[in-house]
C-alpha cells in the first residue's frame, strides 16, 4: 500500500494494550438495515490521495446516496495514531483496520460484515479480516507480490529476462552495479515500513506457507521461505547492491529516484507499480520505464506471485451511522475504480487484472491466495511472532539484519538466523 506504516514489536505491544484497555461493544445500529442517509468519517492512510482521487470519490458516492456526507480523516502515522484512538470509540465510522488488531480482538471494534462462506462468494481476501467464520473487513484493493524495477536502467545493464532464482537476482544486481550508476537494490531502511514488503513475498512457495510457518522449529533454514527471503535481503546489502547510507534513505524521494533511473530496483507489491510510473513521467520519463516482475523463485518452472488484499475497510463498532458505513464500503469494493486507479488486483471476484500486471501475464505467473487458517488458529503466526519478539509484519529485525549485513553491528547471516531460531522455536513451544 502506498502509506502503509507499521509499528514495531515496543509499539505493537503498547498499541495492544491500549486496545486491551479499550471498551467492547457499541450501539444497537446495524449497517444490514436502513436508510442510506447521514454523515460519515472515512479514516484513510493515503495522504497522497486526500485532495484528488478520494474527493471525486466522495462527489460520486454523494451524488448516488443524496443525503449523505463523507468526510476524511487522512492521517501520515496511520498504524501508530489510529492504534491510540481506538482507546476511545472515537475512530471514525469506515476506516482501514490496523495491522496491530488480532483476530481474536476484531469483534470488539468493528462490526460483523457478514459470513466469510457467504462474503467469499463475492468478495476476495474475505478471510484475511475474519475470525470465527465472520468477516469485519473488505479489502479496498489486492496486491501481487514481487519488485518494481527501471527497465531502462536493467536494460543498460543487459538484463533481458526476470531472473529465476534468488542467485540470477544477485547476479543481475551486481551487474546493475558494474555497468550504471544507479543504486541496484533501494531498502527504504529509513521509513521502516517498506522493510515489511519482503515479507509479504510469502506464498511464492505455494498457498500453505504462512500455516507452515506456524509448523516449523527453524524457519531460517535453507530450503524455507523465510531463510530464501532474507538470504537474499542480506546478500544484496552484503554484497554492496543497496544504497550506501541506510540511515538516510527517504520514501518519497524514492518514487523519483526509481523514476528517473537513479534507483534500479524496489521489492515493493504491485500498489506501488502506479506511483513508480506517475514519478517517471514526471521526471521526464515514460510510464514504459517502469516494469513488475515476480520475487526470483519459481516452484516446477512457474513463477508463483502471492496476492493478498490491502487494507481492510471495516465499520467501527460505536458508530451511530453503520448503514451509510456500510453503504461506503461496498460501493467503494464495487463501484468506485480504486483498484483498477491503483494498479491493483480487484476484491471483487472476477474482477479484470489492471494493465501494470501485464508482465505477469506474459511470464505466466500463477496468482496464490494463502490457506487461511484453521478456526481456532487464527492468530497463531501473530503470537509466535510476538512471543518470539519478531516482528514479521514490521522493520525492526530486518534493519537489524541489514545493519548486521553492512558490518554496522557485530554478527553475521549465520548467527542472526540462529539467533532468530531460537527465539521463534521457544515462543512456538509457548504457544502450543
Amino acid at each position: 500500500m502506498a502509506r502503509k506504516h507499521i509499528i514495531g514489536v515496543a509499539a505493537m505491544a503498547t498499541a495492544a494494550a491500549l486496545l486491551l484497555a479499550g471498551c467492547s461493544g457499541g450501539s444497537s445500529n446495524s449497517a444490514d438495515s436502513g436508510k442510506v442517509t447521514g454523515p460519515i468519517t472515512v479514516l484513510t492512510n493515503r495522504t497522497d490521495l486526500v485532495d484528488t482521487v478520494l474527493a471525486g470519490y466522495k462527489k460520486t458516492f454523494e451524488a448516488k446516496y443524496p443525503g449523505t456526507t463523507v468526510t476524511f480523516e487522512a492521517i501520515t502515522d496511520y498504524e501508530g495514531e489510529v492504534a491510540i484512538r481506538m482507546n476511545t470509540d472515537k475512530y471514525g465510522d469506515v476506516l482501514n483496520i490496523p495491522n496491530s488488531i488480532t483476530k481474536d480482538k476484531l469483534a470488539s471494534y468493528f462490526e460483523p460484515l457478514g459470513k466469510e462462506d457467504d462474503l467469499s462468494k463475492k468478495y476476495l481476501f474475505t478471510s484475511e479480516q475474519s475470525f470465527d467464520g465472520t468477516t469485519y473487513g473488505i479489502a479496498t484493493t489486492g496486491n501481487a507480490q514481487g519488485y518494481v524495477y527501471n527497465t531502462k536502467v536493467w536494460a543498460a545493464a543487459g538484463i533481458t529476462s526476470a531472473p529465476k532464482t534468488p542467485d540470477e537476482f544477485l547476479a543481475d544486481l551486481k551487474a546493475i552495479k558494474d555497468k550504471t550508476q544507479a543504486i541496484p537494490l533501494y531498502t527504504n531502511y529509513k521509513d521502516g515500513w517498506p522493510m515489511s514488503k519482503w515479507q509479504d513475498q510469502m506464498g511464492f512457495s505455494g498457498p500453505d506457507a504462512n500455516n507452515t510457518l506456524t509448523t516449523q522449529d527453524a524457519p531460517w533454514t535453507q530450503g524455507n521461505d523465510m531463510y530464501t527471503i532474507d538470504s537474499i535481503l542480506y546478500n544484496a546489502v552484503h554484497s554492496g547492491y543497496t544504497e550506501p547510507d541506510p540511515a538516510t534513505t527517504n520514501w518519497e524521494n524514492s518514487k523519483t529516484l526509481i523514476g528517473s533511473g537513479k534507483i534500479g530496483t524496489m521489492v515493493l507489491g504491485s500498489w506501488a507499480i502506479v506511483q513508480m510510473q506517475d514519478a517517471a513521467v514526471k521526471a521526464g520519463g515514460a510510464k514504459t520505464d517502469i516494469g513488475y516482475y515476480p520475487f526470483p523463485v519459481q516452484v516446477g518452472g512457474t513463477f508463483q506471485s502471492p496476492i493478498g488484499g490491502d487494507y481492510k475497510m471495516g465499520i467501527n463498532v460505536h458508530s451511530t451511522n453503520k448503514v451509510t458505513a456500510r453503504a461506503w464500503i461496498d460501493w467503494f469494493a464495487n463501484e468506485s475504480g480504486f483498484a483498477k486507479d491503483q494498479g491493483g488486483v480487484s476484491p471483487v471476484v472476477g474482477g479484470a487484472l489492471p494493465d501494470s500486471l501485464a508482465s505477469f501475464t506474459s511470464l505466466g505467473v500463477k496468482f496464490v491466495q494463502l490457506t487461511p487458517p484453521a478456526r481456532g488458529q487464527e492468530s497463531k503466526l501473530t503470537d509466535i511472532a510476538n512471543g518470539a519478539e519478531i516482528d514479521l509484519t514490521g522493520n525492526v529485525y530486518r534493519q537489524k539484519l541489514v545493519d548486521i549485513a553492512r558490518g554496522a553491528v557485530p554478527g553475521d547471516m549465520a548467527s542472526y538466523f540462529a539467533e532468530l531460531n531460537s527465539k521463534w522455536k521457544a515462543a512456538k513451544a509457548t504457544v502450543g
